[in-house]
């Protein structure tokens, strides 16, 4: 927890990467929920997030020498080798071999000495599974079609890190008066939102800016648990958008925003109204940012009819927390 967050870190899956940016036989240092972590791909193309530091004497994984010097840990088979003394680690956290050891030691023979995170890979991304009490995955990564077909552009890609809590961001779903305050909407959006375990699914009715003044649409919404967001723009030129919100640290979040549009004969449509939404909604963020990184969570906040279901939402995403009840502060 933090001074200006009082809840913790939720689970569910996260994005840790896009599956192009980590080759067979590559592994890189990365820190995600709090802790240091490496990510590596074995030889089959299984990708791995294993605990960083070494069970022998503490050398980070995720940092290698020699030929590797500059990049990740030594890739061999299906395990990375520790580059102080060569203790390797497959994809299930055991240690595989101690090369100058005539007995491997106890404590590490056959046993998983490093936390292996659940990952799968799929929408071009690979995921990773964090529980504080590293529960096994209570439900499963969303498959989007749209993120696995040919007839689909090639993702365009947005990257920020900022010092929020993903509740923060994800609240703004529930507050439509921010809209036009914040984004200049000409007015409030209207929205249904549904709530079904760690699913939401949101349809919205909104005007949309384009070069040619405001066109109406609908923007078809989905959340699968905390981390994993999902957005269908119709009405002008489809568009699907996945926003992937990944903590580092308890207020210190990294954001993807990852966009598809259908391809035109085969061919990829740029310019033009497609790339006026992409504008906009990556806009749309760079005006949020100053207030997250610089507001406070209030637990009872203060609000008027005009405000949005923010206890309904609230409600909903409490379940992604453990031993933290919302209610009590």
């Amino acid at each position: 927890m933090s001074e200006r967050y009082p809840m913790p870190m939720p689970f569910g899956w996260y994005a840790v990467s896009y599956a192009d940016e980590l080759a067979v036989g590559e592994s890189r240092a990365v820190r995600y929920f709090n802790q240091d972590l490496v990510l590596f791909r074995t030889e089959s193309g299984t990708p791995v997030l294993l605990e960083a530091y070494c069970p022998h004497l503490g050398a980070h994984l995720g940092y290698g020498i020699h030929g590797n010097e500059g990049k990740g840990g030594r890739i061999e088979g299906e395990s990375i080798v520790c580059p102080f003394h060569a203790w390797k680690f497959n994809e299930k956290g055991e240690c595989t071999d101690v090369p100058y050891a005539k007995n491997m030691p106890p404590k590490v023979a056959g046993k998983q000495c490093l936390y292996a995170f659940p990952t799968r890979e799929t929408n071009q991304i690979i995921w990773a599974w964090y529980h504080p009490e590293r529960v096994e995955p209570l439900w499963e990564v969303e498959t989007h079609e749209e993120m696995n077909s040919d007839d689909w552009s090639p993702l365009d890609r947005y990257e920020w890190t900022l010092k929020t809590h993903p509740q923060e961001m994800a609240e703004n779903a529930a507050d439509p008066a921010h809209f036009r305050y914040v984004h200049g909407t000409a007015s409030f959006p209207e929205w249904e939102t549904t709530y079904d375990g760690p699913k939401s699914r949101g349809l919205q009715k909104a005007n949309m800016p384009t070069p040619r003044g405001e066109v109406k649409g609908e923007i078809h919404t989905a959340s699968f648990g905390p981390g994993q967001g999902y957005t269908r723009f119709k009405g002008i030129a489809e568009t699907c958008l996945m926003g992937l919100t990944t903590p580092i640290d308890n207020e210190t979040v990294q954001i993807r925003f990852a966009f598809t549009q259908p391809k035109v004969n085969g061919e990829v449509k740029k310019g033009g109204v497609n790339a006026a939404i992409v504008k906009d909604i990556v806009g749309q963020l760079g005006e949020d940012a100053p207030i997250w990184e610089h507001k406070i969570y209030r637990p009872l906040p203060i609000l008027c009819d005009g405000d949005g279901p923010i206890a309904k939402f609230r409600k909903w995403y409490s379940q992604f927390y453990v031993d933290f009840d919302p209610r009590a502060l």
